[in-house]
C-alpha cells in the first residue's frame, strides 16, 4: 500500500511541476515555412487567393478525401470563408480578413474542437525569377498550460504540414506555367 501511495505523489507531483511549467511556456506560436516556385505571383495568386483553390495543394484535403467542406457564396474577398468538418482532420473554420494581389492573402482560422484561433498569411514576393511563396501561422495561447505546451510543439507538428503542401503547390504552379 505505501508503494501505490509513493507511485500516486510522485505522479501528482509530476503533473503539478507540468501545470506549472506551462505556465511560464511562451504564450504565442509561429510556424512559418517558404519555397521559391518558378512561376510569377499573378499565376500563383489565384491557387492562394481563392479558398476553393486550397483542395488543389492543401494536404488536409489529401489526408481526408471524406472531408465535408462548405464555402461562402464568394471565396476569394475579405469576408470570405470555408467551414470543415473531418473526423481525422478535425472541424473548423477559415475566414479571409486580408487580400492584396498578388502580394499577399491573410486568414483567420477557427479550429473549434479545441477552441484555438490562428491568423495565417500567404506571402508572394517576386524572387530570382519565380516567387518566394511564405506560408505563415500563429496564433495567442492564452493563459491554458496545456496549449501553451501544444505551442511548443506546433513548428513540428504544423511545419511538415506547410513543407507538403508549399511543395503541392510548386508542383501545380510551375505545372501550369510550362
Amino acid at each position: 500500500m505505501k508503494l501505490v501511495a509513493k507511485v500516486f505523489g510522485v505522479l501528482v507531483a509530476v503533473w503539478v511541476l507540468l501545470v506549472l511549467v506551462g505556465f511560464v511556456l511562451p504564450g504565442h506560436y509561429r510556424v512559418e515555412r517558404s519555397t521559391v516556385i518558378q512561376a510569377k505571383p499573378a499565376a500563383l495568386y489565384p491557387l492562394v487567393g481563392d479558398l476553393r483553390a486550397w483542395q488543389l495543394w492543401g494536404v488536409w484535403f489529401q489526408r481526408d478525401p471524406a472531408m465535408q467542406i462548405e464555402y461562402s457564396p464568394a471565396t476569394s474577398e475579405v469576408g470570405a470563408w470555408s467551414e470543415w468538418k473531418s473526423k481525422s482532420q478535425g472541424d473548423g473554420k477559415m475566414t479571409i480578413s486580408a487580400v492584396r494581389p498578388p502580394e499577399d492573402f491573410e486568414y483567420r482560422m477557427d479550429f473549434k474542437d479545441i477552441g484555438m484561433v490562428s491568423h495565417g498569411v500567404m506571402a508572394l514576393e517576386p524572387a530570382g525569377g519565380g516567387t518566394k511563396v511564405t506560408m505563415i501561422m500563429e496564433g495567442d495561447l492564452g493563459h491554458n498550460p496545456l496549449y501553451r505546451w501544444f505551442g511548443v510543439f506546433m513548428d513540428k507538428l504544423v511545419g511538415p504540414d506547410f513543407e507538403s503542401g508549399l511543395s503541392n503547390l510548386k508542383r501545380l504552379g510551375e505545372a501550369r506555367t510550362r
